[in-house]
């Protein structure tokens, strides 16, 4: 089993969602690294915290886990979405999705600014300047620290 990170702006989509609908498709990723972790390296029955980005505060509100194997994400099809693109085609699909489900929803969000402070959270990938994916692995260890911050 491996770890994640997986964030979302919560007036797109965010924990609110995924927990009112138990199991929610996480689509709309448009960059080959992340594409590439929801279509190669994930696994069924995977865990994934739940950042909230472009949020005050952002960081992480919960986890969730991988509830299937990749799919083509159906919004690259779909002229209407935003995510819509048009070299995409059902034969030869471009992006990938990958349906979650809600696991716990934590007391209070473990902040960016908390994660930054916490020692063994140094190398975590959202702790990094510039680091931009909206989707990056997370170590065991760090799944451990982060558990514990949560739990207060």
């Amino acid at each position: 089993m491996r770890s994640w990170l997986m964030k979302s702006e919560p007036d797109c989509y965010g924990i609110d969602d995924l927990e009112r609908e138990g199991v929610g498709m996480w689509e709309g990723c448009r960059n080959y690294a992340v594409r590439n972790f929801l279509r190669d390296s994930m696994a069924v029955g995977d865990r994934a915290f739940f950042y909230h980005s472009n949020a005050a505060p952002t960081g992480i509100v919960g986890w969730m886990e991988v509830a299937s194997e990749a799919y083509p994400d159906p919004t690259q099809f779909d002229p209407k979405s935003e995510y819509f693109d048009p070299k995409a085609t059902p034969e030869s699909p471009r992006w990938y999705a990958r349906d979650m489900r809600f696991r716990e929803r934590f007391r209070g969000v473990v902040t960016l600014a908390q994660l930054k402070a916490t020692p063994g959270l140094e190398d975590m990938a959202v702790t990094k300047k510039g680091q931009m994916l909206s989707i990056t692995p997370v170590t065991d260890a760090e799944w451990e620290i982060v558990m514990g911050l949560a739990s207060g």
